[in-house]
């Protein structure tokens, strides 16, 4: 065969050739050589510059193996042989335990309360990475063994709570227990995950019963209303009945020194009228039975005294005027000389009296003359 680079059909000197090349080679590499050296160099440099942002934290490994941490900033790695892995430390993440979206998960939301019953429990769980090293290494999937750890921390908390509890008041305390559980796990895998908050979403009763549980807790809701009511009207009527019988206490106190005071003062006039009656008997007893009288007859309107004495034979004339029929006169004028003489004897009797008696009080008394005596009657 022969060759296309000679006509005379001999072949290319292969040394020439190669000698050839190698000048040219040689030639290029002295001009290009530091312009080739300096792109290597700088590719090298560029491939290895990285930057950690705010709040983010790196691993840096070398040959696969964890060999430092770094700030956030501008740092370097060498490449093909550190690689750098980058943690958001201060993002809060969150995990659905229950559901999924707008999606109810039956296998992870029903479980079994402390008193066997049956709920449907919906929780959200907040996190954030606390240790970066841990979670990139201890765990293959660190996610997914908090989503499966916060299942078992809520179902081992509410297996121990009734429902009751768990739907209404101490849905406080599930939470609080359930994130103590679940951190705990945790640190029992070296996660280096913080859980920072347990809320649970939604909690009620399967849809075959929810219904009955509905009622049961409006009645239970009504229930705690007329508890408070009552509790108010409590509040209202125990101040306003202490206040009654306290002022009541005191005024039984006022009464009671008031009829102390007023025993006393009648015990010191007492006292007082006996040292008197001591002294002068008769004087004080005809004072005491003229001014016990006086008391007696001041508050009548129509009085009229008349000496026993003097009514001995005396008529009585009962006052007649005024009724239709006689006019009166028989009896009178039948009667007239002894009630006449009645009433002058009654007459001098009263002035008798009244002068023995020292004077007795004649305000509002009346005496009457024998002519009224005789025609008045007791009036």
């Amino acid at each position: 065969m022969r060759s296309k680079f000679d006509e005379d059909g001999s072949g290319p000197n292969i040394s020439e050739v190669v000698a050839e090349v190698s000048d040219v080679l040689a030639s290029n590499i002295r001009r290009f050589g530091p312009l080739i050296g300096g792109l290597v160099l700088l590719s090298v440099v560029v491939a290895g510059v990285y930057s950690v942002g705010p709040g983010e934290q790196g691993v840096v490994r070398r040959f696969g193996r964890e060999h430092r941490t770094v700030a956030p900033g501008l740092h370097y790695a060498l490449p093909l042989v550190e690689s750098v892995d980058v943690v958001n430390i201060e993002e809060v993440r969150r995990i659905e335990v229950g559901f999924n979206g707008e999606n109810t998960i039956s296998e992870e939301a029903l479980m079994l309360t402390g008193d066997e019953n049956i709920v449907e429990v919906q929780m959200v769980v907040q996190y954030r990475v606390s240790d970066p090293t841990k979670f990139l290494f201890r765990l293959r999937e660190p996610e997914a063994s908090l989503r499966v750890a916060a299942e078992v921390a809520l179902r081992s908390v509410v297996g121990r709570t009734s429902i009751d509890d768990v739907m209404t008041t101490g849905r406080s305390t599930v939470q609080q227990g359930t994130s103590e559980v679940l951190q705990a796990l945790m640190d029992d895998y070296e996660s280096g995950i913080e859980v920072t908050e347990v809320k649970l979403d939604a909690v009620d009763a399967p849809d075959e019963v929810k219904d009955a549980f509905n009622a049961v807790t409006r009645a239970r809701e009504d229930k705690e209303k007329l508890v408070n009511e009552a509790r108010g009207y409590l509040e209202d009527k125990v101040p306003r009945a202490r206040g009654e019988a306290q002022s009541i206490v005191r005024a039984a106190e006022a009464y009671k020194e008031q009829r102390v005071l007023r025993a006393e003062g009648d015990a010191t006039k007492f006292n007082a009228t006996l040292a008197e009656y001591e002294k002068a008997r008769s004087v004080t007893r005809q004072r005491l039975y003229l001014e016990t009288m006086e008391r007696v007859i001041s508050p009548l309107r129509n009085k009229l005294v008349v000496d026993k004495a003097a009514l001995q034979g005396a008529v009585p004339l009962f006052p007649l005027r005024g009724h239709s029929g006689g006019t009166g006169s028989g009896p009178s004028t039948a009667g007239s000389a002894p009630a006449a003489a009645a009433a002058g004897a009654a007459a001098a009797g009263s002035a008798s009296a009244s002068a023995a008696g020292g004077g007795v009080p004649t305000a509002g008394v009346s005496t009457l003359p024998p002519a009224a005596a005789a025609t008045g009657g007791l009036r």
